[in-house]
């Protein structure tokens, strides 16, 4: 196993087209960390950077202690599991995983051993002797997993590896895959798009747009503490509410009433003019479940339910908005980015199931201030954290 350190990498393409725009993060020996983003924004291209299958335009590449700019991909005793499993049609699932192995020249008596290993800790043995063709696509997915481990290298690295996958199947690919890092405790490096992934497997998540880093932190610290209006609005499902705010005399005018930036640096929030309010759907409760006391240092307010989505354990209400063209032209090219829900002119409100607001009538909502994030209009910065968002 092996840390690894990227320290101002860029990747720029002869036409121009710059990739990945200095980047740096350091990568724990053992830690499994996620590369996450919309497509397009460079994180696979980062990926095939550490691996080796793409030059580095500028920067260091370090495993372990040893640059490895200059090193083939043999050379960095890396594996890498890709979206296609890039199995071998011809062989079997034993020769398969075996098959690093043998360009090695293992002897035999080690390729039993690693594959026997490696088959039972991804439950395969019962497969062996099976062709490709003959297994599900997650089986297949666990033959590759499995030509990975039995190289014993320093570190695994995962290119959507659930994309091709049904929806049961990532589920349960997402726990292999967990229980596999824990248990061999090899460095990981994991590509995805999805943000569900993002949160569910990683120590820690880094989080990348038009190949510039935003921020690297644990799950819970980009949830509660995003740096800025993308990261807010890529991470967490149904995505966070973004609604647009007027600053004046130390309050801000909504479509939903005026409310105070309890939780923003106050000084940060009164030279501007126009920001951008941010509250999770969870967030909201109906008012009239609210007990009076909790009630009281909340801010209520009446809002027209368009539509609601009752889901057995979950109610989602809707309530539409009107919001200014400078907000608006800003979260459209977030919503397109992000290839989002609508998060434009409308509120995704997450109730308790109890609540009966139903759809085309008046509801009173409520939510504490406290838990609003406030953004810069302009920039997207967040204006409520008191000190840097947590980075590598």
């Amino acid at each position: 196993m092996a840390a690894i350190s990227m320290r101002n990498i860029v990747k720029r393409y002869s036409d121009g087209y710059q990739a990945v725009d200095n980047v740096s993060l350091d990568i724990a020996d053992g830690e499994f960390v996620i590369l996450v983003g919309p497509s397009g924004c460079g994180k696979s291209t980062l990926l095939r950077m550490i691996v080796g299958l793409e030059d580095i335009t500028s920067g260091d590449m370090m495993i372990g202690d040893v640059r490895v700019n200059q090193k083939a991909p043999r050379d960095r005793n890396l594996s890498m599991v890709f979206q296609n499993y890039a199995l071998y049609p011809h062989l079997t699932v034993f020769e398969n995983i075996a098959f690093p192995l043998r360009l090695r020249n293992t002897p035999d008596a080690e390729v039993r051993e690693r594959v026997r290993t490696a088959a039972e800790l991804l439950q395969l043995t019962e497969h062996l002797d099976r062709k490709p063709a003959h297994l599900s696509g997650g089986q297949r997915q666990r033959v590759a997993m499995g030509r990975a481990i039995v190289r014993k290298a320093d570190a695994f690295l995962f290119d959507e590896p659930l994309s091709n996958l049904d929806a049961k199947l990532r589920g349960q690919m997402r726990t292999e895959i967990a229980r596999m890092q824990k248990r061999l405790g090899t460095t990981t490096v994991y590509v995805t798009h999805d943000q569900t992934e993002a949160m569910t497997l990683g120590d820690r998540i880094a989080v990348l747009r038009r190949g510039v880093l935003q921020q690297v932190g644990t799950a819970r610290q980009l949830y509660e503490e995003p740096a800025n209006l993308f990261v807010a609005g890529f991470i967490g499902s149904p995505p966070m509410n973004f609604v647009p705010g007027r600053v004046k005399g130390g309050q801000i005018d909504t479509p939903f009433g005026t409310v105070s930036p309890a939780g923003a640096r106050l000084s940060r929030v009164a030279d501007r003019e126009l920001v951008i309010l941010g509250l999770r759907p969870e967030h909201f409760e109906d008012a009239s479940l609210v007990p009076a006391d909790k009630r009281a240092r909340g801010r209520t307010f009446s809002a027209d339910v368009d539509v609601t989505e009752w889901l057995g354990a979950q109610l989602y209400a809707y309530v539409p908005y009107e919001a200014s063209p400078e907000i608006t032209k800003q979260l459209e090219e977030l919503e397109r980015e992000l290839d989002s829900e609508q998060m434009r002119t409308q509120l995704v409100v997450a109730l308790d199931v109890n609540s009966r607001v139903v759809s085309g009538s008046a509801a009173e909502l409520w939510f504490d201030p406290e838990r609003m994030h406030v953004f810069d209009a302009a920039s997207g910065e967040n204006l409520t954290l008191t000190a840097a968002a947590p980075t590598d």
